[in-house]
């Protein structure tokens, strides 16, 4: 017989399920609430955007991605059990069917409320020899782990990245600081898809400078493989490039067929939907969280999907308080994202053109450069900075942002005056701290606004 306390099942122990679980925990003890949490992997609440660095050497070792292991959890009341996947979710009886991963068993397990965080999957196209020993997606631990385990046993030192985005661009990064010659396929026409071209141009002539042959507009067909089975080359339409290590980097999409089996309501980008308490649209007692949900663009009044662990974290923080018997909300996100490769990096919020345009919105564009530092302070580096503004209004709409050491981290301006609203104008007169080691007398980002501000007089 059940209990008269109240029992939460989490799919998902990673970011988003287990912020929840915390913060709910926090809440209410365990004489109120049982909280149960099933997660199909080896590890709970580890930092994925950090693979990359640990792959590569910056970060030493897998423990140091780790936040929170499955003990710590369970020492909080939290009955965590690893390697167990949830299977179905029974919407109408209230209950989720799961499966040991080792064992083989199954079992029901009934739930008062709710909560999926079941993440994203790397998108691995349907090609021939992408199944073959030395091919690699990376998007949990296990993952870097099989990586990892692959690069220690393989002679060769010729790596193909196909793909890139952030992931693409990472791992090309990690591979160069282990001394691979490094190819990167991909069929946009410029690397990082998440910028304007001609900001996309300036990151593919640094990767080009780092050594990385760069691919561009190249549609991959095939992954070929050698007597032994294992990959030896990554094939396109026009050309072969020899790889022993193959690095899938083309994205991820929602880990959503589960929910979508049960009925739960889709996005066009296949994530779930969501109320602003993270509550699954239509459904009083099942949240959801972190990559497998799609949220509101505050530029654009769109639904998007983006995976980044900020976001999991603040859902399950939603979601946690929520279920505690608190309140909170998640009112959206305006697309803030930076990156790195090697010592260039690389940030935008926002719009690009190509979204402005989706959405209806006439803007005008700006691109100037400046350095990091006071031009004659030592260590001063060029950056290039573009900014879009809405025609008329003179709202900021986007930023984007490439350039050396200091430049990603001031992308953190402008996605401060998008979330505001601000126009152009308004940004000129924001009061940033100056001294000739951090910045120049004007902001980089302070200069763009200023030329965007006579951009959009000049289309009025």
């Amino acid at each position: 017989m059940r209990s008269a306390k109240e029992r939460l099942v989490i799919i998902g122990g990673d970011a988003a399920g287990m912020s929840a679980a915390s913060q709910a925990r926090r809440l209410k003890g365990p004489d109120e609430l049982e909280i149960v949490a099933f997660e199909r992997g080896h590890f709970t609440s580890y930092s994925a955007c950090g693979i990359p660095y640990w792959v590569g050497g910056d970060v030493p070792s897998r423990d140091e991605l780790i936040a929170r292991t499955p003990e710590e959890h369970r020492e909080r009341d939290i009955d965590l059990r690893m390697r167990t996947e949830v299977e179905e979710i029974d919407v109408e009886g209230g209950r989720v069917r799961t499966r040991d991963l080792e064992s083989g068993s199954e079992a029901w397990t009934s739930y008062d409320k709710l909560v999926i965080g079941t993440g994203a999957r790397p998108i691995r196209p349907a090609l021939p020899g992408i199944d073959a020993p030395g091919v690699h997606g990376v998007q949990t631990l296990d993952d870097g782990q099989a990586l990892l385990d692959t690069l220690a046993r393989t002679p060769g030192r010729r790596a193909v990245v196909i793909g890139a985005g952030y992931i693409g661009v990472e791992m090309a990064e990690a591979l160069i600081q282990r001394r691979y010659e490094v190819t990167v396929v991909n069929r946009g026409t410029e690397p990082m898809s998440t910028l304007d071209p001609d900001m996309g141009r300036l990151v593919h002539d640094a990767m080009s400078g780092m050594g990385i042959e760069m691919v561009n507009g190249a549609e991959v067909t095939k992954i070929l493989t050698g007597d032994d089975g294992r990959v030896r080359a990554v094939a396109t339409e026009d050309a072969e490039y020899p790889a022993d290590v193959v690095v899938l980097g083309i994205g991820v999409r929602p880990e959503t067929e589960l929910a979508g089996a049960a009925g739960l309501p889709l996005g066009k980008h296949g994530g779930l939907l969501t109320d602003l308490a993270m509550r699954v649209r239509g459904h009083e007692n099942i949240w959801a969280g972190g990559d497998c949900v799609e949220v509101l663009d505050l530029v654009s009044g769109r639904e998007r999907h983006i995976a980044l662990g900020t976001h999991a974290n603040k859902h399950g923080q939603v979601i946690g308080s929520n279920v505690g018997g608190s309140y909170a909300t998640f009112p959206g996100v305006v697309g803030t994202a930076v990156s790195k490769v090697c010592d260039l990096e690389i940030a935008r919020t926002g719009l690009r053109e190509k979204e402005a345009r989706a959405a209806g919105l006439q803007y005008a564009t700006v691109t100037i450069e400046s350095t990091s530092r006071a031009g004659y302070y030592p260590g001063a580096a060029v950056m290039t900075v573009k900014m879009l503004a809405e025609r008329l209004t003179g709202r900021l709409l986007g930023v984007q942002i490439v350039g050396r050491e200091g430049a990603a981290k001031r992308v953190d301006i402008a996605a401060v005056a998008l979330t505001a609203r601000m126009t152009v104008d308004q940004m000129t007169a924001l009061d940033l701290g100056y001294a000739p080691p951090f910045s120049p007398v004007w902001d980089p980002v302070l200069v763009a606004a200023r030329k965007a501000v006579a951009a959009v007089r000049s289309t009025r």
